[in-house]
């Protein structure tokens, strides 16, 4: 099978020389497309900018078609040269990103969420573009504010943070205070992202069907479609608005999750005003520990809101980061709140793709290899179904078959996942230009998700794939019973339902009663009547 890492000794300084002679002939090409259409502004999109992309590009490109000519593939020392050249072309995309800001910082930030997609050295350099987010200056800010909400900031609040709580790819948060004294959040927009934010996406894919065409099995066409899509509504927070309220009202029932309150007399596509909300990070386990927070309670209840609004309601958060999740402990009713930050970015699913996707994970959590193979397949993944199965659940192809719930990850188990992608980076890279579009930002979600279990140590508890299996049952069982138009079908539908969630709840109460004092004492007293009988 092809491998875009594996080099031929013979003519790789030829296609190094026409890797050159591409980037150059992109950056004239691109240069007179974005003249000519009038998109090149010389004070925020000039020649430097351009050329640093092209130039990181052309470096990276000519890295890969050189490093590893001379040495035997698949040896030792092959993969060891590799993973050099992965970190230092990561460590370059890194600059890039931080030079360049805006946009690129976005799609960086993306790439390094996908931590068992890509290899780990580009996940791990790439994780630190969340930290180094730009800052917007106090000018800057006031200069939007003004435009946006046609008065200074001193008119609007009492008090207003010079400080941002928190800065990101496409805006920062000052903390601030009302003229009548109500304290809130205040996101603002980096004045410059929207004007460049188009051009950004034209040039990443200039440069990226230039590499393709250096390296055929380079599928990563995907991530630039997702960036057209999905920039303009996160560029646009009356969206963020109504997705924060959309959310609330979809989860109302979950009395852990607190949701930001919007302020709409006072938002706009480039301001959003919210109710102010703090805690430590959900990763944060010491905080936890030294706050009295359950750590398994916290995680078990993330689990529970991703799979109601995967699962049940197909409307989802995509960007569940360590900043964006917030815990804290209520001091009246001394429970731990789940807070939800930045809602930007939200995917919605078709129903279609929604029940495919419960039937999938239900024949996971199963073992059922028939049905995993059909969903797959139903899904786009064709005959990388195994990998697809491996990719969705970060398991090794023997834990799948055996049963993802039967045992926890181990550290080798988690070493051979991060191996594996770079290994089959090919293949991934084409799984994910074949699946729905909708899978895309689900697999992001996934992996930051899972990010959040290691650093709690909760990964792969039996009590979060149980939450699965209730949300995919009554997902699948609100389905069939709108498509039926049978008073006894559905009845059977919903005694069937019934049934299966008894199961389920019984079974939680077994491994309770297994995992408590009480349980054991229980076990040990049958132990003892059972021995004494005899």
């Amino acid at each position: 099978m092809f491998n875009w890492l594996q080099l031929e000794v013979q003519g790789s300084s030829v296609m190094a020389r026409r890797a050159l002679k591409l980037a150059s002939l992109a950056a004239a090409t691109s240069g007179i497309y974005l003249y000519g259409n009038k998109f090149l502004d010389p004070n925020d999109f000039g020649v430097v900018r351009v050329g640093r992309a092209i130039a990181t590009t052309a470096v990276i490109t000519y890295d890969y078609l050189t490093s590893l000519r001379s040495v035997p593939y698949g040896s030792e020392e092959y993969d060891f040269l590799k993973s050099q050249v992965h970190l230092r072309s990561a460590e370059r995309l890194r600059e890039l990103c931080c030079a360049n800001r805006g946009t690129f910082i976005k799609v960086g930030q993306h790439l390094g969420a996908l931590d068992y997609l890509l290899p780990e050295e580009y996940t791990r350099t790439l994780k630190v573009l969340h930290s180094q987010a730009p800052q917007s200056t106090r000018q800057e800010i006031e200069q939007v504010i003004r435009e946006d909400l046609g008065k200074e900031i001193k008119e609007l609040f009492m008090s207003f943070e010079d400080t941002p709580l928190g800065a990101a790819s496409l805006a920062q948060v000052h903390k601030a205070v009302l003229q009548d004294g109500r304290t809130v959040a205040v996101k603002i927009q980096h004045p410059k992202v929207q004007a460049q934010s188009s051009k950004d996406i034209l040039l990443m894919e200039v440069l990226l069907l230039v590499v393709k065409q250096i390296f055929p099995d380079f599928e990563f066409m995907w991530l630039v479609e997702e960036a057209k899509k999905n920039l303009p509504l996160e560029l646009d927070f009356l969206n963020e608005g109504r997705n924060a309220e959309k959310v609330a009202h979809m989860l109302r029932n979950f009395d852990f999750l607190k949701v930001p309150r919007i302020y709409w007399e006072l938002s706009t596509r480039r301001v959003l005003l919210m109710e102010f909300m703090e805690g430590g990070q959900v990763n944060d386990r010491a905080y936890m520990e030294r706050n009295g927070i359950d750590v398994n309670e916290i995680s078990r209840n993330l689990g529970k809101l991703y799979s109601e609004m995967i699962f049940v309601n197909g409307f989802v958060h995509c960007d569940p980061h360590p900043g964006n999740v917030l815990v804290k402990k209520c001091p009246a009713s001394g429970k731990a709140h789940i807070i939800l930050l930045d809602h930007g970015l939200y995917q919605v699913l078709s129903e279609s793709f929604r029940m495919d996707y419960c039937r999938l994970w239900q024949a996971l959590i199963k073992a059922d290899m028939k049905r995993v193979q059909k969903y797959s397949r139903r899904l786009g993944a064709g005959d990388l179904y195994p990998l697809f199965a491996c990719m969705l659940t970060a398991r090794s192809w023997e834990s799948v078959n055996r049963g993802i719930d039967r045992s926890p990850v181990s550290a080798s188990e988690d070493v051979e996942i991060r191996s594996n992608a770079a290994a089959y980076l090919p293949q991934i890279t084409q799984l994910l230009n074949n699946v729905p579009r909708q899978m895309l930002l689900l697999l992001k979600t996934n992996d930051l998700l899972r990010g959040i279990e290691s650093a709690l140590h909760t990964r792969a508890s039996a009590s979060s794939f149980l939450n699965m299996s209730r949300c995919c049952i009554r997902a699948v069982s609100t389905y069939q019973r709108s498509k039926s138009h049978s008073l006894y079908r559905r009845v059977q539908i919903s005694l069937t339902e019934g049934l299966s969630l008894w199961q389920i709840n019984l079974y939680e109460l077994f491994l309770w009663l297994k995992g408590s004092r009480l349980g054991n004492w229980v076990i040990a007293l049958l132990s003892w009547m059972h021995h004494s009988t005899y």
